[in-house]
C-alpha cells in the first residue's frame, strides 16, 4: 500500500519586531505633537490652565516641604525624578484630548475623576513609577556618599562651587549624570505610552510598559526628538521657579496623547 505523500508547508520567517513596531514616523512627527498640544490647550483653556495650576501647587508644595524638613540635599534628584512620574500626572490632559477628538465635553472634573479603560492597573503603573523615582533618589544620596564621604551637603548656596570648583565634583557629575541618564531613558520608555494606552485599552501594566518600551525603540528617532523638546521645557518650566508648568505641562500631556494615538497598534 502506497504511503501518502506529507506535504510540509513552507516555513515563512515572522516579521522582524521592528517591522511590528515601527511607524513612519520623522523627528518633525514630535514637533507636530507639540502643535497639537497647544491647540488642545488653547480649547477650552481654562481646564488646562486650572490642572496645570494644580500641578505647579503640588510641586511648590513638595519643594517648599524639603527645605522644611531639611532634606534641600534630594531637591535636584528630586526635580529629575518629576520627569519619571509626569507621564502619570498628566492623564488629565490625556483626557481632554481624547475628549475633543471625540466632541464630548471637557472640565476640570472629567480630567480629575479618570475613568481608565484598564481600571486598577493604571495605578500600578502609578506605583511602579514612584518606585523608580525612589530608586533614582537613593541612587543620587548613594552616588553622593562615594565621592564626598560623610561631608554635609552645603546648601544651596554653595553646591556650584564643590560640583563646578573641584575634580571631585566634576567626577560625581560625569557619573552621576550617567547613572541618571540611565535612569531617565528606562522610565521615559515605559511610560511614554503605557499610561495612554491603558486609558485607551483594556490592557495589564506589564504588557502596556512592554509595549511602550517596543515602540519607542522602534521608532527611536522621533522619540528622543520628543523627548528632548519635553526635558527643555520642563527645564525652561524650572528656571521659572516651576510658575511655567502652569501652561507646559498640560500642553506636554496634550502632545503625549496624539504622540498616542500617532503610534498606537492597529
Amino acid at each position: 500500500m502506497a504511503k501518502p505523500d506529507i506535504i510540509i508547508p513552507p516555513v515563512v520567517a515572522p516579521l522582524p519586531i521592528t517591522k511590528r513596531w515601527h511607524r513612519d514616523l520623522t523627528p518633525a512627527s514630535a514637533f507636530r505633537w507639540l502643535a497639537l498640544g497647544w491647540q488642545d490647550f488653547r480649547n477650552a483653556p481654562g481646564a488646562s490652565i486650572a490642572y496645570g495650576l494644580l500641578i505647579f501647587l503640588l510641586s511648590a508644595i513638595i519643594v517648599v516641604g524639603l527645605f522644611r524638613f531639611d532634606l534641600d540635599y534630594i531637591l535636584f534628584p528630586a526635580l529629575a525624578g518629576f520627569m519619571v512620574v509626569g507621564p502619570i500626572l498628566a492623564v488629565g490632559p490625556y483626557v481632554k484630548s481624547r475628549s475633543i477628538a471625540a466632541g464630548e465635553p471637557v472640565s476640570l472634573a472629567r480630567m480629575i475623576f479618570v475613568r481608565p479603560a484598564s481600571g486598577a492597573q493604571i495605578m500600578f503603573t502609578g506605583v511602579l513609577l514612584c518606585l523608580l523615582m525612589l530608586v533614582w533618589m537613593r541612587a543620587a544620596v548613594i552616588i553622593y556618599a562615594l565621592f564626598f564621604g560623610l561631608v554635609p551637603f552645603p546648601g544651596l548656596d554653595h553646591v556650584a562651587s564643590m560640583l563646578f570648583g573641584t575634580p571631585t565634583g566634576w567626577a560625581m557629575l560625569l557619573v552621576g549624570g550617567a547613572v541618571g541618564a540611565l535612569f531617565a531613558s528606562f522610565s521615559f520608555a515605559i511610560s511614554a505610552f503605557s499610561i495612554p494606552m491603558q486609558l485607551d485599552q483594556r490592557t495589564d501594566a506589564l504588557t502596556a510598559m512592554g509595549s511602550s518600551l517596543a515602540l519607542v525603540w522602534s521608532n527611536l528617532a522621533t522619540m528622543l526628538t520628543w523627548a528632548a523638546i519635553m526635558l527643555v521645557l520642563i527645564l525652561l518650566s524650572i528656571a521659572t521657579g516651576l510658575l511655567g508648568l502652569i501652561v507646559v505641562f498640560p500642553v506636554l500631556g496634550h502632545g503625549t496623547w496624539h504622540a498616542w494615538r500617532a503610534v498606537q497598534p492597529v
